[in-house]
C-alpha cells in the first residue's frame, strides 16, 4: 500500500501522556499532524492533562485511572490497583474506538492504557522525549511494536530492543517550528546581546540568585550592551528586579510570557534548564544556551539531554553545583565574546535539530494497521543506540521494560 493511499484512509488513534507539558506538547504535535492527515485522535491522560491550555479543540480526553510507583513498595498495591481498573477502562474505550494504534508519550497514566492495547494485540508505540528511557517507557519497551526517540543516543535502552527503535526527534510547537527558517538574530560588537531565561517552576529560583550577579561580572563592554528577559517565580520578582536595578542591567521580568516563540526568535542566546522540550525548541529554531540541568530530575535525564547539543558546540553545561555568577560569566563570554562565536554555537544548535519529528512519529504510526512497519527512519546508520553499547558519535542529523502481569 502507498503512503498516499494509507493516508487517505481515515483511522483512528489513541495517544496516551502523562499530564506534564513535556509529555503532552508531543503528544498534540502529533495530534495535529494525525489529525491533518484526515485521521481521529482520541487522549488519554490525567486531570491535569485533560485542562492543560493548548489542548486542540479536536482532541476528545480521556481521564483514566493510574497509580504511581514510589520507592516504598508498601504503596504498590493501591498503584496495580488503579492501573489494572484504568486497563480495563482502556480497554471498553478501544472497543468502541477501535484504534489501529496506541501511542504512549511517558508518565504514569500511559501504563494502563498501553498495557490494554498490548493485551488486546492492538499497535503500540512509545515516544521517548529525553535522553534516558522514561520508567514507564522502560516498563513497556519489551511489550510494544517501535520505539521512537529524540536522541541518537539513548541510556536504560536495552540493546535486544534496538530493531524496534526509530530515531524521529521530539515534535515541537508549529509556532516554534516556524521559525527554523529565519536567520540568526543580527550580532555585532556594538550591538544588543538579548539573554532569555527561563527556568521552569521547579528551577527558577538558582536562576535567579544567580544570573543577574553573572551577568554583571561580564566585562563592560559586553555588560552595557545586555537586554534581558527571564521568567521568574511570582514570589522572587521583586528581588531579581532590584538586583538588576543594582547592577543598572535592562530587564523584563514575568512569571510568564505568552508570547515565548516571539522571544526566543529574538534571543541570542538561552540559559535554563534541559527539559526535553526546551532542548528540542532551541534546536528547532537554532539558539546557543547555557545549560543547568535539574539535579533531582529522573535518572538525571537533563543532563543526558545536553550530551549532543554541547558535542555540536550550541551549549555550555554547567552543573547546580557548579553554577555560580563567576562560571556562568566565564561560559556567556565563552559563546559571545565575539559575534562569529556566537553564530557559529548558533548554527551548532540547528545543526542537532530534528524539524520533521511530527511527521516522521505520524508516518510511523499510520505504518500500522495494514500496512508494514516503514523503513523509512527505521535502525541502520540513523537509528538511535543504547548508551551503554555506544562506542562513536552518530553525526547530527538535520532532518531527521520488562514484562509485567497483565
Amino acid at each position: 500500500m502507498t503512503s498516499e493511499t494509507a493516508r487517505g484512509a481515515s483511522r483512528h488513534f489513541v495517544l496516551a501522556a502523562g499530564g506534564t507539558g513535556g509529555h503532552l506538547i508531543p503528544a498534540f504535535a502529533l495530534a495535529a499532524e494525525l489529525h491533518a492527515r484526515g485521521h481521529h485522535v482520541a487522549l488519554i491522560t490525567d486531570e491535569r492533562g485533560a485542562n492543560i491550555p493548548g489542548k486542540p479543540d479536536y482532541l476528545t480526553a480521556h481521564v483514566l485511572p493510574a497509580g504511581r510507583f514510589g520507592k516504598n513498595p508498601l504503596k504498590w498495591i493501591g498503584g496495580i490497583k488503579a492501573v489494572l481498573e484504568g486497563r480495563s477502562m482502556a480497554l471498553r474505550l478501544f472497543e468502541s474506538f477501535e484504534p489501529s494504534a496506541v501511542i504512549g508519550f511517558g508518565g504514569y497514566p500511559a501504563l494502563p492504557a498501553l498495557l490494554a492495547a498490548t493485551s488486546a494485540g492492538i499497535p503500540s508505540v512509545v515516544h521517548e522525549q529525553n535522553a534516558v528511557l522514561g520508567r514507564v517507557n522502560r516498563l513497556l519497551s519489551g511489550r510494544v511494536d517501535a520505539i521512537a526517540t529524540a536522541y541518537p543516543e539513548v541510556q536504560r535502552l536495552k540493546p535486544k530492543h534496538a530493531g524496534k527503535v526509530h530515531l524521529v526527534g521530539n515534535p515541537v510547537r508549529e509556532e516554534v517550528l516556524a521559525l527554523r527558517d529565519e536567520d540568526f538574530p543580527a550580532f555585532t560588537e556594538e550591538g544588543l546581546l538579548r539573554v532569555l531565561i527561563t527556568g521552569g517552576s521547579q528551577g527558577a529560583r538558582v536562576l535567579s540568585e544567580v544570573v543577574p550577579d553573572g551577568l554583571a561580572m561580564l566585562p563592560p563592554p559586553l555588560r552595557d550592551r545586555l537586554q534581558v528577559t527571564q521568567q521568574c517565580r511570582t514570589e522572587d520578582l521583586d528581588g531579581v528586579r532590584e538586583r538588576y536595578a543594582s547592577h543598572a542591567i535592562p530587564a523584563e521580568l514575568g512569571t510568564y510570557f505568552e508570547d515565548m516563540h516571539e522571544r526566543l526568535a529574538g534571543a541570542h542566546l538561552f540559559i535554563g534548564r534541559a527539559g526535553a522540550s526546551t532542548i528540542a525548541e532551541l534546536t528547532a529554531v537554532g539558539r546557543p544556551a547555557i545549560l543547568i540541568p535539574l539535579p533531582i530530575a529522573t535518572d538525571d535525564h537533563q543532563a543526558a539531554n545536553t550530551r549532543e547539543m554541547v558535542k555540536a558546540g550550541g551549549a555550555r553545561m554547567i552543573r547546580q553545583e557548579k553554577f555560580a555568577p563567576k562560571e556562568l560569566a566565564k561560559q556567556i563570554q565563552a559563546l559571545a565574546q565575539n559575534p562569529a562565536s556566537l553564530a557559529n554555537a548558533a548554527h551548532g544548535a540547528w545543526n542537532c535539530g530534528r524539524p520533521k519529528a511530527a511527521q516522521d512519529l505520524a508516518d510511523l504510526v499510520e505504518s500500522f494497521g495494514g500496512v508494514d512497519l516503514m523503513d523509512v527512519i527505521r535502525v541502520g546508520e540513523t537509528a538511535p543506540r543504547s548508551a551503554e553499547t555506544a562506542s562513536e558519535p552518530l553525526a547530527a542529523n538535520r532532518n531527521a521494560g520488562e514484562d509485567i502481569a497483565a
